[in-house]
């Protein structure tokens, strides 16, 4: 029998507290980012790098992370991706371009990379053994993401207003200090698979998504029929072409392409990259539209964010998995696409001279029940038919997808809303013209990600089993990565 870990609770705070800290990284900057502009001379177009230098080094790298923590020891790739997030929280606080902040940003999204698969392991370590504990840890992990959303949107404002944006990274130094102090309280000993670390595929998919990326951001400036657009994009595919090949010869890929034969993965990873496509952009036109049309300062802003924010925390955590055990996950993925659309066809309608509570409020408390409701339920049914050896794997990929259509999505509804008018700095109305063409735009991208639902995903025979199949499917992957401790 495994020996119980005594300081397992204690541990779970310090993965909790990561967890909470990852996703706070990407919530943290919204209300920061007219400040970041105007200090650092981002153009209208650029500044949308602040986000996706994270979100494509996050992406790009989540699935060499949880290779790594399978090679070396999860507590090992822990430590070194907080050792990396914090050498990245120092280059974005102290920087004084435009470039190196986006430098900052993209190593701070490594150091994610290695800590969101490390801490799952460790998670899965301490708890696997037990399903009833392993329920209440992942509750509890869970609920830090959330959280964390909401605390950053709240802190962003606070730092932003009374001290200055810098501070939105320094907050990371001290955290991620004592987060290492506390890494004592993780275990030492990890599952290990044989075979190497498949450096070129994730150098491929990273390299590739940036380059997709750039070409789409350039696009409006350079010209979408350009000889550098062009040249630019399909440099960009032939990079993630590269990746596809080279999983398929490599003896220790990142993801066997078998895994796409697992029911249900791909219709959920393509309905989770178009609800990151969706989502993503409100969030940060959102921000925009409220500083820069609306005229609110930074603590302002993130207030007027905190209802949608804390909505979103309170559904996810109490409703969405009730829902999930009595329809199954087709419903709620469909559903929750199609209410986000309609918040986002709400918030096209804000005007130069609208109002929070007119023009903000009703919509995004709607697209945050829309995003409540779908965003839990795609990850569960990617997970759910996946064979045991490849439950964390599944899991990897629908979150790496995620990442990927937020970092394109926000790329795309960019271009668009600068060729609408957004980029006209000072004149509110084509300022609003260029938000409301981006948020119709996501809207119909979530409707399409409804309408593929619909068509592609098939119904689950019962409620119940939906609930149960994720469930197993997190316990064989806990037994996966535990089983080194037996003979220990």
């Amino acid at each position: 029998m495994p020996t119980v870990n005594p300081r397992r609770w204690w541990a779970l705070g310090v993965l909790a507290a990561a967890q909470f800290m990852v996703i706070m990284d990407t919530s943290i900057i919204g209300v920061a980012l007219p400040e970041m502009q105007r200090d650092l001379g981002f153009s209208q177009g650029d500044l949308q790098w602040v986000f996706n230098a994270y979100v494509v080094a996050f992406g790009g790298l989540l699935l060499l992370g949880d290779r790594l923590s399978d090679l070396i020891g999860a507590r090992r790739v822990f430590v070194a991706g907080w050792s990396v997030l914090i050498a990245g929280s120092v280059v974005a606080a102290a920087a004084s371009t435009a470039w190196v902040e986006v430098a900052g940003r993209a190593v701070q999204g490594v150091g994610g990379a290695l800590i969101a698969p490390a801490s799952m392991t460790l998670l899965m370590m301490l708890f696997g053994q037990n399903p009833k504990e392993l329920g209440k840890a992942l509750a509890l992990y869970g609920a830090a993401a959330p959280a964390g959303g909401t605390a950053g949107v709240f802190l962003g404002g606070v730092f932003t207003e009374w001290a200055s944006w810098p501070w939105v990274f320094i907050i990371y130094i001290p955290i991620g200090i004592a987060t290492l102090l506390a890494a004592g309280l993780l275990p030492a000993v990890s599952a290990r698979r044989g075979g190497g670390v498949d450096v070129l595929g994730a150098a491929a998919v990273t390299a590739g998504l940036a380059l997709t990326v750039f070409a789409v951001v350039r696009a409006p400036e350079a010209g979408w029929a350009s000889a550098a657009t062009l040249v630019e994009l399909l440099a960009g595919l032939a990079l993630l072409a590269v990746f596809v090949l080279i999983q398929r010869v490599s003896k220790a890929p990142l993801m066997p392409l078998g895994i796409w034969r697992t029911p249900g993965l791909g219709v959920s990873n393509l309905a989770t990259a178009l609800l990151g496509a969706a989502w993503i952009p409100m969030w940060y036109f959102l921000n925009l539209y409220l500083q820069q049309v609306l005229g609110y300062g930074a603590f302002a802003s993130g207030a007027a964010l905190l209802p949608m924010t804390g909505l979103l925390m309170l559904l996810m955590t109490t409703v969405t998995a009730r829902l999930l055990g009595r329809f199954g996950p087709k419903p709620l993925i469909a559903g929750g696409l199609l209410v986000l659309a309609a918040g986002l066809v709400w918030l096209a309608a804000a005007r130069p001279t609208g109002s929070f509570l007119v023009d903000v409020l009703p919509a995004s408390l709607v697209a945050a029940l829309g995003m409540a409701l779908a965003y839990i339920p795609t990850l569960m049914s990617a997970m759910a038919g996946a064979p045991q050896e490849q439950a964390g794997l599944a899991s990897g990929i629908v979150n790496t997808t995620y990442q990927v259509g937020s970092a394109l999505g926000l790329a795309a509804l960019t271009a668009l809303a600068t060729s609408q008018g957004a980029g006209a700095l000072g004149d509110l109305p084509a300022l609003t013209d260029g938000f409301s063409a981006a948020f119709l735009a996501a809207a119909g991208i979530a409707a399409v990600g409804a309408l593929a639902t619909l068509t592609l995903m098939r119904s689950r025979p019962s409620a119940a089993g939906v609930a149960v199949e994720p469930a197993a499917a997190v316990e064989e992957e806990s037994e996966r990565r535990g089983q080194l401790i037996d003979k220990n």
